[in-house]
């Protein structure tokens, strides 16, 4: 029988908190590692599959702790209020409650999506990385984000202009309303300025992305990215993995082919 995660609330500035679970490894410890959810409602659609993830990394002997960011899920506060600053010092407070718990054992960061445009920092410690499907461009990310509501009001025969005066609004400090999500304008503009770009100390890159079959290339924009990590001095494994976009289907979806990668990647 899977053990249950240690559910919990981490005290953060403010007086907030934020929900975390922690998976105990089996055995002594193999690695850590702390999970960087995606974007608005795609942490939502990927909440299954994180959790097998999770299960299965910890069957596996790695301790693992999952974070709500602030505003995000059962944490304090709402989406609307929290900025990209507050969520770099979330990943902090995870950092720093793994090494209370787990001390000793390789250290990884574990994102998906646009986590890994939060997980591209120097954290003043050296880190591992595990991407899921990253996405290399904060800006493109705030673009997609954007043409939610633009496809919306589109499909309702409105739609002209609009693009540009929800930049205008973000520009002006004013929050806009996007697919039932209030966006901030700090979050946007932290957002937009992140790249995933090598930062601190060189270790190792696990870069796992799905596709229609096992061979399938990586995109131009991640072959780029890839590369960039390997001339900074990182050592790069980039596979793809074939599985659904669960972070993106109408219906949830699992991708189990992605997390039997993933528990090989780090074994």
């Amino acid at each position: 029988m899977t053990p249950r995660p240690d559910v919990f609330f981490l005290p953060a500035a403010g007086g907030e908190q934020r929900l975390c679970l922690f998976h105990a490894p089996a055995g002594a410890p193999r690695g850590r590692l702390l999970y960087l959810h995606p974007f608005a409602e795609e942490m939502n659609k990927s909440r299954r599959m994180a959790a097998l993830a999770c299960r299965a990394l910890a069957a596996a002997g790695h301790a693992v702790l999952q974070i709500d960011l602030r505003g995000c899920g059962d944490s304090s506060a709402e989406f609307g209020d929290a900025g990209w600053a507050d969520w770099q010092d979330d990943v902090r407070l995870g950092l720093a409650e793994l090494d209370r718990r787990v001390a000793d054992a390789p250290l990884w960061l574990w994102s998906l999506r646009a986590g890994g445009l939060l997980a591209a920092a120097d954290w003043g410690r050296p880190v591992n990385h595990l991407f899921w499907q990253p996405m290399t461009s904060g800006k493109l990310a705030l673009q997609q984000f954007l043409r939610l509501k633009l496809a919306a009001e589109m499909a309702g025969g409105a739609g002209k202009g609009l693009m540009e005066q929800m930049k205008g609004d973000l520009a002006a400090g004013r929050a806009v309303e996007i697919a039932g999500y209030s966006l901030g304008a700090p979050l946007a503009a932290g957002l937009e300025a992140a790249r995933l770009a090598p930062a601190g100390t060189p270790g190792r890159v696990e870069w796992l992305e799905l596709g229609p079959r096992e061979d399938a290339a990586l995109t131009p924009a991640s072959e780029q990215a890839v590369k960039a990590w390997q001339g900074a001095g990182w050592a790069v494994r980039a596979q793809s993995v074939t599985g659904p976009g669960f972070w993106a289907t109408s219906e949830i979806e699992l991708a189990p082919a992605l997390i039997d990668r993933t528990v090989e990647a780090l074994s």
